[in-house]
């Protein structure tokens, strides 16, 4: 593609710049609303975050445009709580600021609880910005182990474009001779403390180099909301050209979350928007230059000064579709406010599983290049767990295997005299194996092997069942404190760990079988839709006369399909439901908003009993009315007599999540999201951002989608049927063998016999030929 002679600006720095369905429904964890703005790149409709009657006299008057939100610490820092223990005890998170804000005020409201025994002339909790102490706290007797909410002033001066901040505590029980690590020296800070922040817009150039970038900032911890302005009501093939769109940021989003909200002619008020355009389209207020064939451009949002637009713009569908695959695998060689494409190669074929960000089934994928290697590395005699986070492809089948084999290789300090240090690895959240760190005199192996006592290695076999498509393994190092006697303890900051990148972990061993319909794997990794990474082989199915949150919808499951494989759906097809015959070889994603969906009740007899999506009635069976006669009809008959009928109602946004087999061809999927109404379907749609939010941990997703039928109301969901009656995938003939017969014992017996009978019958008939022919002789 070769961009037009404009003249590039100056880049400036990024330093400035879901009523309860059953008393067993659990919370589903929703996204937590922040005072924040709906748009994370763009200054709130709302009011800024109210300041308290005392302090607003003295509050300085808030320059025009500048607004405030939080972040809660636990969406920063991963942990549900900031635990701090020891004399010296110490936790933190990092935080970035947005290239096109600029921070003006920054403070931190604490919930924190401590210990009672701490004295509180010699205790207090230190509150740190990039090495500077903004404050210290005292920890007086009256307040001990009751909450107490603080905020703190951050030093302006010192934020950086890459922030760290850190909570220690200087914590001591007695005036006399002290155990460093007593179980009195404590004090918690609670996640649902916040970081306030004030910020104030920075204007920016129109500069296509700075992509990703002001749309989606990395500096973001939030989820991203974008409205993505759809420039007429949208074809089949105008959906499609945003679909990549929305996947693309999606990917670019990552484990923050994306959601998009679609408009037909609106330009938002304020903040950034994408606007997909083609020739005769009029959106009131834009001047957009002009399209000689696909075009990309970044303009001011007519509406805000301080907002982008980028236009994705071409003379026809094709012509809107070669923009948008090239904004998704071309912006690294955009430049200047304008570019016009010029020439497009054409794709290579994607092949199954081969998503980027999922785990290589090809070969051994080394620790490097899943983390960096700083992260391998931690300090201190009880330091944070090294994680290494893993997307596996989804239906990995370990049947009779002995497991994912991890080549492990770990380093550490040894510990004199210390002989119950341990390094455990974790993966699951369940314990694969405890590794013993020697105390510093090498063993008989040690000395054999040549081996230093301050490393090891060696090979752990991980069970297939504690790798979902979405986990981690930890490495968690615990080292015995060593206690030489009374007024003779001391920590002496000089212990080290880490796991090697040269560590590996190899699946190429483990076919991919997945048992279906298994809508867990819907929602935590967009399959089997995402199989082919670039949606190929997938058609979304939109309900008749969709609206705009029907398309809303649409562009937010293809985020979250573009989050899971980290390449955008530039092969999806859009469709309507008297499109479907024309599908048989697709896997289908319907969508529905009401009644507006007439595959609903075309497919009625296929979906999971009783389901009826307008009304919301159910009927279940229990689950020996799912077994299937070895020697029966089709497995897809879904003619059982239902055990209970459950239907509800109430004020919640009633949704639901059914998966089934097509009904067009074996061996295919659909997948139906819908709801009550819209407001239903976007419920649906937060259900499934919420099930893969794995940074917001306050948030105890106990309930998650699943089975085959997953009923949501409000934020609260219930998997009600859990049947499964196919596969997507292939196992090698030999092991296909095996698993069958292993389901269908009946068969194999009755192939047993079948087979002695063979053998008996042709060694009579083959002894009776050898007496003939004596006879004859």
């Amino acid at each position: 593609m070769t961009p037009r002679p404009e003249a590039r600006p100056l880049l400036l720095r990024r330093s400035r710049v879901l009523p309860a369905l059953v008393s067993a429904l659990l919370s589903l964890g929703a996204p937590r609303a922040m005072a924040a703005p709906a748009d994370n790149s763009a200054p709130p409709a709302a009011a800024p975050k109210p300041i308290p009657a005392a302090a607003a006299q003295a509050a300085p008057a808030l320059p025009p445009g500048a607004y405030t939100y939080s972040i809660p610490l636990s969406r920063l820092s991963g942990q549900t709580a900031l635990p701090l223990r020891g004399v010296d005890g110490i936790n933190g998170l990092g935080f970035g600021q947005r290239i096109d804000q600029s921070i003006i005020g920054a403070d931190v409201h604490l919930n924190y609880t401590y210990s009672p025994s701490l004295l509180p002339d010699l205790s207090h909790l230190k509150i740190i910005l990039n090495g500077e102490v903004a404050q210290s706290i005292p920890l007086p007797k009256e307040t001990a182990a009751d909450p107490v909410e603080r905020t703190v002033a951050l030093p302006v001066p010192a934020l950086a474009e890459f922030n760290r901040l850190d909570i220690q505590l200087v914590g001591h029980y007695t005036l006399g001779c002290e155990d460093p690590l007593h179980s009195s020296l404590w004090a918690d800070i609670a996640g649902r403390s916040t970081l306030d922040l004030t910020v104030t817009p920075v204007d920016l150039p129109n500069d296509l180099a700075l992509l990703p970038a002001p749309f989606f900032d990395s500096h973001d911890i939030r989820q991203l909301n974008l409205p993505i302005v759809l420039g007429r009501a949208p074809d089949a093939a105008r959906l499609e050209s945003a679909g990549i769109v929305s996947s693309w940021f999606g990917a670019q989003a990552g484990y923050r979350g994306a959601k998009f909200t679609a408009s037909i002619q609106d330009v938002p008020a304020h903040g950034n928007a994408i606007v997909l355009l083609q020739q005769g389209d009029n959106l009131p207020g834009l001047q957009a230059p002009a399209a000689q064939g696909p075009t990309l451009a970044m303009v001011a949002n007519p509406n805000d000064p301080h907002g982008k637009l980028l236009l994705v713009m071409g003379r026809d569908a094709k012509e809107l579709k070669q923009a948008a695959t090239a904004l998704a695998l071309g912006n690294q060689t955009l430049s200047g406010p304008t570019v016009r494409i010029t020439e497009l190669a054409t794709l290579s074929p994607r092949k199954p599983y081969d998503a980027p960000n999922w785990l290589r089934s090809d070969r051994p994928v080394l620790f490097g290049e899943l983390a960096a290697p700083r992260t391998l590395n931690v300090y201190g005699h009880r330091p944070a767990p090294i994680n290494v986070s893993l997307r596996m492809p989804p239906g990995l089948f370990g049947w009779h295997s002995d497991g994912v084999p991890v080549q492990l290789k770990y380093r550490y300090s040894p510990r004199p005299s210390a002989t119950q240090s341990v390094m455990e690895m974790v993966a699951g959240e369940q314990l694969v194996r405890s590794f013993r760190l020697n105390d510093g005199s090498p063993s008989f192996y040690d000395k054999l092997s040549n081996q230093p006592t301050s490393e090891g290695q060696a090979t752990v076999m991980v069970p297939p069942y504690l790798l979902p498509p979405l986990t981690a393994l930890q490495f968690r190092y615990v080292y015995e404190y060593a206690k030489l006697g009374e007024c003779q303890n001391s920590i002496v900051d000089n212990i080290q760990s880490a796991i090697d990148p040269g560590s590996s972990i190899d699946i190429s061993g483990l076919p991919k079988y997945a048992a279906m319909p298994d809508l867990s794997l819907f929602a935590d990794a967009g399959f089997p839709f995402t199989r082919m990474a670039d949606l190929s082989e997938t058609a979304v199915v939109l309900p008749d006369n969709a609206t705009v949150a029907d398309y809303s919808a649409y562009l937010t499951l293809l985020g979250t399909m573009g989050q899971s494989t980290g390449y955008p759906a530039t092969g999806v097809t859009v469709a309507q439901a008297t499109q479907v015959e024309g599908l048989k070889d697709k896997d289908l994603l319907v969508l529905a908003s009401g009644a507006n969906q007439p595959l609903v009740k075309q497919w009625s007899a296929y979906l999971p009993n009783g389901f009826d999506g307008a009304q919301r009635k159910f009927a279940l069976s229990d689950w020996f009315s799912g077994v299937v006669n070895w020697f029966g009809p089709d497995p897809r008959d879904r003619k059982r007599t239902a055990d209970l009928k459950l239907t509800y109602a109430g004020s919640g946004a009633n949704a639901t999540l059914a998966g089934l087999e097509s009904p067009l061809k074996s061996g295919r999927s659909v997948v139906l999201v819908s709801g009550a109404d819209s407001d239903g379907l976007d419920a649906a749609v937060n259900a499934v951002l919420a099930n893969r939010d794995t940074n917001n941990k306050v948030e105890d997703l106990q309930s998650k989608i699943g089975g085959n039928l997953t009923v949501v109301s409000g934020k609260q969901a219930l998997t009600v049927l859990d049947d499964q009656n196919y596969y997507v995938g292939s196992l090698p003939p030999w092991l296909g063998l095996q698993w069958f017969f292993s389901n269908h014992p009946l068969t194999l017996v009755g192939a047993l016999v079948l087979s002695a009978l063979v053998i008996a019958v042709l060694l009579y008939l083959s002894l009776r030929a050898r007496a003939q022919r004596r006879l004859g002789s």
